[in-house]
């Protein structure tokens, strides 16, 4: 029987598979993510997201699409049917950052216990409502904060966080 190396919820055996087969071929690290939206009423919408291609193959390993809602808060003309476009750019950066560390992590032999991420971002509604030919639309910057609670010390935890930023 094979014994299968976990760290942090994440098959090593596999992580370092994958890099292998990455270095190999150039076309297996090649993706291609879809989504499909429909508009409801005023700023709200919803995405569907399913099947992808990656590792050379059109995978159909998702039985129901996730469904993701946009919409905007009251003040913003919105009901609230979801979080709204920037606020859902928080969540994916957060979410990217995580895969970055827990992976990065297991490669490195480091154990996480916790980890958290805290964002800001500051946008000024100038830009999107073109009352402003200086202002761009979008985020101005982002204030991220991180928690990690892990059994490295600080240097290699350092040197964890570099490496992830700098990917």
């Amino acid at each position: 029987m094979e014994t299968v190396i976990e760290k942090n919820g994440v098959n090593v055996d596999q992580l370092f598979g994958t890099i292998e087969a990455e270095k190999r071929d150039a076309d297996v690290a090649k993706f291609q993510f879809r989504s499909h939206t429909d508009w409801i009423s005023g700023g709200h919408c919803k995405t569907e997201i399913k099947d992808f291609y990656g590792a050379k193959m059109e995978d159909t390993s998702r039985e129901e699409a996730f469904v993701l809602e946009g919409d905007e808060p009251p003040v913003l003309l919105g009901e609230n049917h979801g979080a709204n476009a920037v606020e859902a750019v928080l969540h994916a950066l957060a979410s990217c950052l995580t895969v970055g560390y827990v992976y990065n992590a297991s490669a490195m032999g480091i154990t996480i216990n916790s980890l958290e991420f805290d964002m800001e971002g500051d946008i000024d509604l100038h830009g999107f409502l073109g009352l402003s030919e200086t202002i761009r639309p979008g985020y101005e910057n982002i204030k991220v904060v991180y928690k990690i609670n892990a059994d490295a010390p600080t240097e290699k935890l350092d040197e964890l966080c570099n490496h992830v930023q700098n990917a």
